[in-house]
């Protein structure tokens, strides 16, 4: 490594899949593939640490980026984890059709220095670890809901086995959503907000444990912006004479979804919000 690779500006683009991290930077067309392990990540940082260093941008990949997101934002680097399709029509834009891992990471460089993603915070473990157990929350009121539909369509004979794995799932939910409490307790800061957010009429626990950890900029935005955020705030579809209908889309779709009984029924606050912290 010479002065001059560690005097340039940087961006860095990373692929991330199970086993390996594809890195590249722009513009000095350096590639990197290591293993996706807290070990290897570790040691690259340390590397990383040597480059005048714009931005780091991952794609959300859904948990496999995690490790080296908590890493590089511990040591301080300035990373930005960014939506996959907006990265893809960029390079379908600037005419990159193949893909490969090196590809992928080239492309996700020079997205990162062209269109230069803002910069949002980081979750902390204890938000990551209670996204986690909101998303495996939902997944069992999934199966439970499946189950009961079952309830309704199969013969009796089959009543008995069903109820039984209605039994088990609704254990576990309550066990999940006690875990969900005791974590959101271990969280000083956020005892004040919940308490702010479940004030409000049709607002229950879940939605406010869900914005609590998928939404940290909460409270240091405006309301546009953070409807904007969300994805609740319609879009323009205006050409010429032509004024279309306005529709929302984009956003963070966990919170949208979490959001969508309490809003659709703000009138009925106490039985949809007891409804809501139970769903």
């Amino acid at each position: 490594m010479n002065s001059s690779q560690i005097q340039t500006s940087v961006n860095i683009g990373v692929d991330v899949d199970k086993a390996n991290l594809d890195i590249a930077l722009h513009p000095s067309g350096q590639f990197y593939s290591i293993p996706n392990s807290e070990a290897h990540i570790r040691r690259f940082i340390k590397i990383l640490k040597n480059y005048d260093i714009e931005r780091i941008v991952v794609e959300a990949t859904g948990r496999h980026e995690h490790a080296l997101v908590q890493a590089s934002n511990q040591a301080g680097l300035p990373i930005i984890v960014v939506n996959p399709i907006s990265v893809r029509r960029y390079a379908q834009a600037i005419g990159v059709l193949a893909k490969t891992d090196r590809i992928d990471a080239q492309v996700i460089a020079k997205y990162a220095a062209t269109l230069k993603p803002e910069f949002r915070p980081i979750p902390d473990k204890t938000s990551q670890k209670i996204r986690g157990l909101l998303a495996r929350r939902a997944q069992l009121m999934e199966m439970s809901t499946m189950e009961k539909n079952r309830l309704q369509i199969m013969p009796k004979p089959l009543h008995r086995s069903i109820k039984s794995l209605l039994r088990m799932l609704q254990n576990q939910i309550e066990a999940v959503t006690r875990q969900i409490e005791q974590e959101v307790a271990k969280v000083g800061h956020w005892r004040t907000k919940m308490e702010v957010m479940t004030s409000m009429p049709g607002v229950g626990k879940v939605l406010a444990y869900t914005l609590l950890s998928e939404l940290p900029e909460l409270g240091s935005l405006n309301r546009k912006e953070i409807a904007a955020l969300v994805g609740v705030a319609p879009i323009n579809r205006d050409s010429g004479k032509l004024n279309g209908k306005r529709r929302i889309r984009g956003g963070r779709h966990r919170v949208r979804t979490v959001m969508f009984m309490p809003c659709s029924h703000p009138s009925n606050a106490t039985p949809y919000s007891s409804a809501f912290m139970s769903a």
